[in-house]
């Protein structure tokens, strides 16, 4: 046997043991030793049905339900602040480095199955939830936030309680480019495609291409 196959056969034993548990973590911390860090581990996440979670994850959520061969990368966090509802991650996931997401009262996550959410992406769910379809693409170091707070007169701004208006829903095959922020209430098409740096504060309709801030529909690929 080749090198290249006793280092495939050394990870596929260790990935008969992986999962977001710190035991699981553990096992994808050995499967990983021989294979080069970042992107060069996604395939040790078909290797094992309950994916790969880096020995650097932090899993601090009670109501976590996993499709297939899931990836979350090194530092990934998954937090169930007080009274936070589930994490819904989908076949194929993948949730690279620092990606953090938060679920607080009120609020929920749904990923569809083969959606890749690059570096340093935020998805803090409170009050409203947050739904993003299957085979969508989120470029580094974009945000989803399905709340706001209140501006009552004569109340701090650290006193203001959140509030939402419906939460976030990202429809499949949506492409977010970098440093897309999407707020509260906003529900965006199929196939819609928004330019770096845009904040979404309205709805984009299937195919359409917005960008700015705020962002709005300057094209629609279906339509052109």
């Amino acid at each position: 046997m080749t090198i290249a196959g006793i280092k495939r056969r050394w990870a596929r034993f260790w990935m008969k043991f992986s999962g977001p548990g710190r035991v699981g973590r553990l096992a994808c911390g050995m499967a990983g030793l021989f294979y080069p860090p970042f992107y060069g581990r996604i395939p040790l996440a078909i290797m094992g049905e309950s994916g790969y979670f880096s020995p650097s994850a932090t899993i601090y959520h009670s109501n976590i339900l996993l499709g297939s061969n899931v990836f979350a990368g090194d530092q990934v966090l998954i937090y169930q602040d007080h009274a936070g509802g589930a994490v819904n991650l989908g076949s194929n996931v993948h949730l690279h480095r620092g990606v953090a997401i938060q679920t607080g009262a009120g609020g929920s996550v749904s990923i569809g199955d083969k959606t890749h959410i690059q570096p340093n992406c935020r998805i803090s769910a409170y009050q409203g939830s947050v739904e993003i379809g299957c085979g969508v693409e989120i470029a580094p170091n974009c945000s989803f936030y399905p709340y706001d707070h209140a501006l009552k007169p004569g109340v701090p701004m650290s006193q203001q309680p959140l509030q939402s208006c419906g939460g976030i829903v990202i429809e499949d095959n949506v492409w977010l480019g970098v440093g897309v922020i999407v707020l509260d209430g906003v529900h965006i098409g199929r196939d819609a495609v928004v330019g770096a740096g845009s904040v979404v504060t309205s709805d984009i309709p299937p195919g359409g291409i917005a960008v700015g801030v705020p962002a709005r529909v300057v094209k629609n690929r279906i339509m052109q």
